[in-house]
C-alpha cells in the first residue's frame, strides 16, 4: 500500500512563505502526475497546481506568480513553494498522485492526509 506523507504546513503572517513537501511511502517506480489541492472551510477541494513527470506545470489562476510547484523524480517527491501568502490561502492542502507505478500495479488518484496552512492578517 502506498501512502502520501505531507509536511511543511503551519501558521504564517500575510506576505510570508511556506514550503510543502509530499513523499510517498512504499516501493515506487514512478509517478505520472503529482499535485496539490486546497480545501478551505465550507468549500470544495480545488486545484492549486499539478506537475507531470516531465516537468510540465499547471497552476490555478489565483496562485500564478506566487506559488511554484516542483518535483524530484528520483525521490518521487513533490514540493509547493508558496510565497506572498494572504489570508485567502488559508486551507488544508492535500497532495495528490496519479498513476503511481509499483512493481505490482498502477495506482490511480491517491491522496495524502492533508496539511493545514493558516495565514494571519
Amino acid at each position: 500500500q502506498v501512502q502520501l506523507v505531507e509536511s511543511g504546513g503551519g501558521l504564517v503572517q500575510s506576505g510570508g512563505s511556506l514550503r510543502l513537501s509530499c513523499t510517498p511511502s512504499g516501493n515506487i517506480l514512478s509517478i505520472n502526475v503529482m499535485g496539490w489541492y486546497s480545501q478551505a472551510p465550507g468549500k470544495q477541494r480545488e486545484l492549486v497546481a499539478t506537475i507531470t513527470q516531465s516537468g510540465t506545470a499547471n497552476y490555478a489562476d489565483s496562485v500564478k506568480g506566487r506559488f511554484t510547484i516542483s518535483r524530484d523524480n528520483a525521490k518521487n517527491t513533490v514540493y509547493l513553494q508558496m510565497d506572498s501568502l494572504n489570508p485567502e490561502d488559508t486551507a488544508v492542502y492535500y497532495c495528490n498522485a496519479d498513476r503511481i507505478r509499483t512493481a505490482w500495479t498502477i495506482l490511480r488518484n491517491q491522496w495524502g492526509q492533508g496539511t493545514q496552512v493558516t495565514v494571519s492578517s
